[in-house]
Protein backbone atom coordinates (compact mmCIF):
# COMPACT_ATOMS: atom_id res chain seq x y z
CA UNK A 1 0.00 0.00 0.00
CA UNK A 2 1.44 3.35 -1.13
CA UNK A 3 2.16 5.89 1.70
CA UNK A 4 -0.52 7.99 0.64
CA UNK A 5 -3.16 5.05 0.76
CA UNK A 6 -2.17 4.55 4.34
CA UNK A 7 -2.80 8.02 5.59
CA UNK A 8 -6.01 7.82 3.90
CA UNK A 9 -7.34 4.83 5.35
CA UNK A 10 -5.90 5.90 8.91
CA UNK A 11 -7.76 9.60 8.43
CA UNK A 12 -11.28 7.38 7.89
CA UNK A 13 -11.04 5.33 10.92
CA UNK A 14 -9.91 8.43 12.79
CA UNK A 15 -12.45 10.61 11.57
CA UNK A 16 -15.19 7.93 11.76
CA UNK A 17 -14.44 8.21 15.71
CA UNK A 18 -14.15 11.50 15.83
CA UNK A 19 -16.01 13.83 19.07
CA UNK A 20 -14.17 16.91 19.26
CA UNK A 21 -15.62 18.48 16.60
CA UNK A 22 -16.80 21.33 19.08
CA UNK A 23 -14.00 22.56 20.83
CA UNK A 24 -13.26 26.39 21.20
CA UNK A 25 -10.46 27.53 18.74
CA UNK A 26 -8.84 29.47 21.14
CA UNK A 27 -6.65 26.69 23.31
CA UNK A 28 -7.97 25.42 26.18
CA UNK A 29 -5.20 25.85 28.52
CA UNK A 30 -4.37 28.66 27.17
CA UNK A 31 -0.03 28.01 26.17
CA UNK A 32 1.99 27.14 23.75
CA UNK A 33 4.36 25.09 23.04
CA UNK A 34 7.73 24.87 20.76
CA UNK A 35 8.99 21.44 20.11
CA UNK A 36 11.19 19.65 17.72
CA UNK A 37 9.92 17.72 14.82
CA UNK A 38 11.84 14.67 15.79
CA UNK A 39 9.45 11.41 15.45
CA UNK A 40 10.79 10.40 18.31
CA UNK A 41 9.10 13.07 20.48
CA UNK A 42 5.29 13.32 20.86
CA UNK A 43 4.72 16.42 22.57
CA UNK A 44 0.80 16.10 23.50
CA UNK A 45 2.09 12.61 25.65
CA UNK A 46 5.03 13.54 26.84
CA UNK A 47 3.36 17.17 27.97
CA UNK A 48 -0.21 15.07 29.06
CA UNK A 49 -1.85 17.26 26.17
CA UNK A 50 -5.47 16.44 24.77
CA UNK A 51 -6.79 18.36 21.90
CA UNK A 52 -7.90 21.60 22.57
CA UNK A 53 -5.37 22.05 25.31
CA UNK A 54 -2.46 23.72 23.67
CA UNK A 55 -0.59 25.27 20.40
CA UNK A 56 2.24 23.13 19.73
CA UNK A 57 4.10 24.42 17.10
CA UNK A 58 7.46 22.66 15.50
CA UNK A 59 10.47 23.03 13.53
CA UNK A 60 13.76 21.11 13.64
CA UNK A 61 15.37 21.63 16.48
CA UNK A 62 11.83 23.45 18.30
CA UNK A 63 13.81 26.68 17.52
CA UNK A 64 12.04 29.75 18.87
CA UNK A 65 13.55 32.27 16.02
CA UNK A 66 11.51 29.94 13.68
CA UNK A 67 8.43 30.32 15.91
CA UNK A 68 8.03 33.57 16.89
CA UNK A 69 5.19 34.66 14.21
CA UNK A 70 3.29 31.70 15.44
CA UNK A 71 3.45 32.81 19.01
CA UNK A 72 2.60 36.04 18.08
CA UNK A 73 -0.89 35.07 16.55
CA UNK A 74 -1.08 32.17 19.08
CA UNK A 75 -1.04 35.19 21.77
CA UNK A 76 -2.37 38.08 20.34
CA UNK A 77 -5.42 36.65 18.84
CA UNK A 78 -5.92 33.49 20.48
CA UNK A 79 -4.18 34.45 24.39
CA UNK A 80 -1.89 31.42 25.01
CA UNK A 81 0.11 33.96 28.24
CA UNK A 82 3.05 31.12 28.61
CA UNK A 83 5.55 28.95 26.08
CA UNK A 84 7.12 25.59 26.82
CA UNK A 85 10.33 24.39 24.92
CA UNK A 86 10.62 21.07 24.51
CA UNK A 87 14.31 20.28 22.47
CA UNK A 88 15.65 16.23 22.90
CA UNK A 89 18.58 14.18 23.80
CA UNK A 90 20.36 13.14 20.74
CA UNK A 91 19.52 15.67 18.17
CA UNK A 92 20.10 16.10 14.92
CA UNK A 93 20.74 19.81 14.99
CA UNK A 94 23.87 18.62 17.36
CA UNK A 95 25.65 16.87 14.26
CA UNK A 96 26.10 19.66 11.79
CA UNK A 97 26.91 23.51 11.59
CA UNK A 98 25.29 26.13 8.92
CA UNK A 99 28.89 25.73 6.26
CA UNK A 100 27.78 21.64 6.39
CA UNK A 101 23.77 21.95 5.22
CA UNK A 102 25.12 25.44 3.11
CA UNK A 103 28.05 22.75 1.55
CA UNK A 104 25.07 19.95 1.23
CA UNK A 105 22.21 22.99 -0.29
CA UNK A 106 25.02 23.81 -3.05
CA UNK A 107 26.07 20.22 -3.61
CA UNK A 108 22.72 17.86 -3.84
CA UNK A 109 19.99 20.92 -5.08
CA UNK A 110 22.66 23.32 -6.75
CA UNK A 111 21.17 26.00 -4.27
CA UNK A 112 23.22 28.63 -2.47
CA UNK A 113 21.89 28.82 0.90
CA UNK A 114 24.57 31.05 2.58
CA UNK A 115 22.03 33.39 3.65
CA UNK A 116 20.01 30.99 5.73
CA UNK A 117 21.09 29.91 9.39
CA UNK A 118 19.83 26.82 9.88
CA UNK A 119 19.87 27.64 13.71
CA UNK A 120 22.02 24.81 14.24
CA UNK A 121 23.29 24.30 18.00
CA UNK A 122 26.10 22.01 19.53
CA UNK A 123 25.20 22.60 23.61
CA UNK A 124 21.10 20.97 24.06
CA UNK A 125 21.00 22.74 27.61
CA UNK A 126 22.74 26.08 26.01
CA UNK A 127 19.85 25.79 23.20
CA UNK A 128 16.99 25.71 25.66
CA UNK A 129 18.25 29.35 27.52
CA UNK A 130 19.04 30.56 24.29
CA UNK A 131 15.67 30.15 22.80
CA UNK A 132 13.92 31.13 26.40
CA UNK A 133 16.07 34.24 25.70
CA UNK A 134 14.84 34.97 22.17
CA UNK A 135 11.36 34.35 23.04
CA UNK A 136 11.83 36.74 26.30
CA UNK A 137 13.91 39.74 24.00
CA UNK A 138 11.50 39.65 21.49
CA UNK A 139 9.16 42.77 20.88
CA UNK A 140 6.50 40.66 19.99
CA UNK A 141 6.43 38.68 22.86
CA UNK A 142 4.69 40.57 26.25
CA UNK A 143 6.72 40.39 29.34
CA UNK A 144 3.89 38.85 31.14
CA UNK A 145 4.24 35.51 29.13
CA UNK A 146 5.52 32.87 31.14
CA UNK A 147 8.71 30.92 29.18
CA UNK A 148 9.55 27.73 30.16
CA UNK A 149 12.57 25.55 29.22
CA UNK A 150 13.08 21.36 29.30
CA UNK A 151 15.11 18.18 27.69
CA UNK A 152 13.33 15.40 26.38
CA UNK A 153 15.06 12.50 27.27
CA UNK A 154 14.45 10.02 24.43
CA UNK A 155 15.39 6.81 25.80
CA UNK A 156 13.26 7.57 29.39
CA UNK A 157 10.48 9.69 28.11
CA UNK A 158 11.66 12.32 30.82
CA UNK A 159 11.58 15.74 30.81
CA UNK A 160 14.36 17.93 32.83
CA UNK A 161 13.78 21.72 33.11
CA UNK A 162 16.87 23.81 32.25
CA UNK A 163 17.14 27.15 34.02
Amino acid sequence: MALVDEVRAANEAYAGQFTKGDLPLPPGRKFAVVACMDARLDPAKALGLQEGDAHVIRNAGGRAAEALRSLAISQQLLGTNAVIIVHHTDCGMLTFDNATMHGICQERLGVDASDIDFLPFADLEQSVRDDIEVIRSSPLIPDSVDVYGFVYDVQTGRLQEVA
